[in-house]
């Protein structure tokens, strides 16, 4: 066995190393800043877009129907990725890349398209046709997953695995689909003010049954397959470069059939529309819920299965990777710190269970040669983060495994045995593996 290397200094850290200041559009805050600029901008104008169709009135009968599913599709998303959930700051630009930069970039693209196609082939209506079943998906799946592949290359170190995907999908495509909900709902309004259309058989409320009651789902379940295709590129090893490519493209062509296929169920006649919903959107639907579920409750069992063997080495209480690869314990955990010290103590239980999420991870890919050159950085850098936390996250953790996990046989005694008392014990490698980086083949 090869014996674990020594940790590499922090960069800059060497004696006699100088620090090279960056340019002043390599500064965070300088990124951060034009970001949100670019969002806001882009949202100023779709908004602007959006009334000038719909009028003022349409406008905000849509952006008060059109709110009305968000809540529940960020809330069913931000509990898929419970197991490690990301920065908010990611979700929120992914959220507002699809409100805003997504959207924009739909209306503009889809319009010129559309009207070139109608000035070229003088046939309008084949024109709307062609722009609803071929442009508009490859315009908007497209738009859609520019905010998973900011994410997947710039926020490298939250995306771990196909729940993220996911979520960044999620979130991006329930901000796309809550502009488009404006647009529709709002031109249906204008619709029924100019015909005299009011009640359950008016425009607004057949638009309103269709988009928000049947299929609020639509969009995310779409753009969902790209983030799958992202989330499995990055489960690959960084050597696997043609498969980090080729992932992402094949969930993008999905996400652009299943769209394409969804738009064009209006051209199939009366009854399109019921046989693509019953036969296509419906089944991908709960197919793809199993998955996620699945994928979820198999992240708690990587964490259940590489986190012991921080415990042995002292890092962490025996009793603390069966409480962190609960949810109900992680719950109970947050809540004990929360009543006895106040939300600082249960934010930093929310946050240790976070970084030991991520240090599961980290080791699982590591032992399947998948983790890259700074592994051992890494783990050491998550190692640390669980040790300032402790004082908060050990009670917490210690009391909710009592409450759900029983009493199983662990080394040499029990999960509720004594523990060290120093922490870490003397002596012990850090790499808590057998003495050996699980990276070093």
């Amino acid at each position: 066995m090869a014996s674990s290397p020594p940790y590499p200094p922090y960069p800059g850290a060497a004696p006699g190393s100088t620090l090279r200041h960056p340019h002043w559009w390599q500064r965070p805050a300088v990124r951060y800043g034009a970001m949100v600029a670019l969002l806001a901008l882009s949202g100023l104008v779709i908004l602007a877009l959006v009334r000038e169709q719909t009028g003022t009135q349409g406008f905000l009968v849509g952006l008060g129907l059109a709110v009305l599913p968000v809540p529940l599709l960020l809330a069913a998303f931000r509990w898929l990725g419970r197991v490690e959930p990301g920065p908010w700051r990611n979700l929120l630009f992914a959220f507002a890349w699809g409100a805003c930069a997504a959207a924009l970039i739909a209306i503009v693209a889809n319009s010129f398209a559309t009207r070139w196609i109608a000035t070229t082939t003088a046939d309008p209506a084949g024109a709307d046709t062609l722009g609803a079943t071929v442009i508009a998906p490859v315009v908007e799946e497209t738009a859609k997953a520019a905010a998973v592949l900011l994410l997947f290359l710039f926020r490298r170190r939250d995306f771990h695995g196909i729940l993220d995907g996911v979520v960044a999908a999620g979130f991006t495509a329930t901000g796309f689909a809550f502009t488009e909900n404006i647009l529709y709902l709002g031109n249906a309004f204008g619709t029924d003010q100019l015909t005299g259309g009011s009640g359950i058989a008016s425009v607004t409320a057949a638009t309103f049954f269709v988009r928000i009651v049947m299929s609020p789902f639509a969009h995310p379940l779409f753009t969902v397959l790209t983030g799958i295709g992202f989330g499995a590129a990055a489960l690959a090893a960084d050597r696997q470069r043609v498969r980090r490519v080729l992932l992402p493209l094949a969930g993008l062509l999905l996400a652009m059939g299943m769209h394409a296929l969804w738009n064009g169920s209006a051209t199939l006649g009366q009854f399109g529309f019921i046989a693509v919903y019953g036969a296509f959107m419906v089944p991908t639907f709960g197919l793809l819920t199993w998955l996620v579920v699945w994928t979820r409750q198999r992240e708690l069992r990587t964490v259940r299965t590489e986190l012991p063997a921080y415990a042995v080495a002292g890092w962490l209480r025996p009793s603390e990777p069966f409480a962190l690869g609960s949810m109900r314990a992680r719950r109970l955990a947050r809540k004990f710190a929360r009543e006895h010290g106040g939300r600082p103590a249960a934010r930093a239980v929310t946050q240790y269970e976070a970084y030991a999420t991520q240090l599961a991870f980290l080791r699982h890919r590591g032992r399947a040669g998948k983790a890259g050159a700074d592994f051992v950085t890494r783990e050491r850098e998550l190692l640390l983060e669980l040790w300032h936390r402790r004082a908060a996250a050990r009670p917490a953790l210690e009391h909710a495994a009592r409450l759900t996990a029983p009493r199983v046989p662990y080394g040499a005694g029990w999960a509720y045995g004594p523990v060290p008392a120093v922490w870490p014990p003397q002596g012990q490698p850090l790499y808590p593996a057998y003495g050996e980086n699980p990276y070093r083949r």
